[in-house]
């Protein structure tokens, strides 16, 4: 009823800037970036990146209004790395997390070598079962 169409929550409009940064004027090496058509579920993952990052003093997100696709993150250092070079190296750390995720989970369930009867041609299973998948079920038949 009250809620915007869909595609205005993750479409950027013609000239709709992604990230905008505002610079804290009243507390050293403190930034506060806005992050447009993003949610809850990018924020609190760049929070926590953020507080692993030795460099970073405080880090902290909003989301101001459910109904408003963007959150605001704050971000303080030591003054070694500005807020922004914090983001960039935090964000290019949880992207090569989730890459790494992904080639383990798609290494985990994929069928190296099994033939129909379900037996094993030279697959070895990491966990050291000796179970196999039967016939020509999948990950998603679990």
């Amino acid at each position: 009823m009250n809620a915007p169409p869909r595609y205005e929550l993750f479409v950027l409009e013609d000239g709709e800037k992604s990230v905008e940064v505002i610079e804290d004027t009243k507390i050293p090496n403190a930034a506060t970036i806005k992050i447009v058509k993003q949610d809850h579920t990018l924020g609190n993952m760049l929070r926590a990146q953020l507080l692993v990052t030795p460099h970073v003093l405080f880090a902290g997100y909003k989301v101001p209004h459910p109904l408003h696709p963007y959150f605001q993150i704050k971000i303080q250092t030591n003054g070694t790395i500005t807020p922004q070079e914090a983001l960039e190296q935090a964000s290019n750390k949880l992207i090569a997390s989730l890459v790494s995720l992904e080639q383990k989970f798609k290494r985990e369930f994929t069928y190296k070598g099994h033939e129909a009867d379900g037996t094993a041609i030279g697959a070895e299973d990491p966990y050291g079962a000796t179970g196999t998948w039967s016939g020509s079920r999948d990950y998603m038949d679990l």
